[in-house]
């Protein structure tokens, strides 16, 4: 089963990507670890990526796609299947993976999306608050930090990240419905989209999660 995560900035796909993968016990491939591992490891396809890199320019989709196909030929993920979390961020991608799946005899099962409207997302990542020491974080809203503002455990400031201001935010935003959420809709013209509310609890989410994919 191969099956793509989606949803925007602060929906919960990171903390949802690793309980399913323990969950139904297939590999979770990112595009992040996908690029680490092969400059680490000096690839031809992570040296290509590299020269990109080196000059201040995005990865072209055609080479995104290769690393990701590269990653879906290994023995772990045509034994297992594999949760695609961040790729394709586009429909172009999304087209071109569809090419390579369809010359290795495979496809997308479903398209799972995180639902969660854009002023839930303001609030739930606009209220996040860290200590600049340990890194340990709290919520203004859910689990409100020390009103002196210092970090209880290492006596750190308490601060708000820069990515986390609300104009910081609502650019994210922009540029998700702008690129990556006519995905949904591609996906849904071939039956393959599912939607679970991301408002819910996050037990509830990661319940009706493996539901969908069991």
């Amino acid at each position: 089963m191969i099956v793509i995560l989606l949803g925007p900035p602060g929906a919960g796909k990171g903390t949802q990507a690793s309980a399913l993968v323990k969950r139904l016990g297939f590999p979770h491939i990112s595009t992040g670890d996908i690029f680490r591992a092969n400059l680490d490891a000096g690839t031809p396809l992570g040296l290509e990526a590299r020269g990109y890199m080196a000059a201040g320019e995005l990865v072209p989709d055609d080479l995104v796609v290769r690393l990701v196909g590269d990653r879906l030929s290994k023995p772990d993920v045509r034994e297992k299947g594999a949760l695609l979390d961040g790729f394709p961020r586009t429909v172009a991608q999304a087209e071109a993976l569809e090419g390579f799946l369809t010359a290795q005899k495979a496809a997308v099962d479903a398209c799972v999306l995180l639902d969660v409207p854009d002023s839930a997302l303001v609030e739930r990542l606009s209220g996040r608050r860290v200590c600049r020491g340990c890194g340990q974080g709290w919520h203004v809203s859910f689990s409100p930090p020390p009103a002196d503002l210092k970090c209880p455990r290492c006596g750190g400031p308490i601060y708000q990240r820069d990515d986390d201001s609300e104009a910081t935010i609502k650019s994210r935003l922009g540029v998700y419905h702008d690129q990556t959420s006519p995905l949904a809709d591609w996906y849904k013209s071939r039956g393959l989209l599912r939607v679970v509310d991301g408002q819910a609890p996050p037990e509830e989410v990661g319940a009706a999660l493996a539901k969908l994919l069991a």
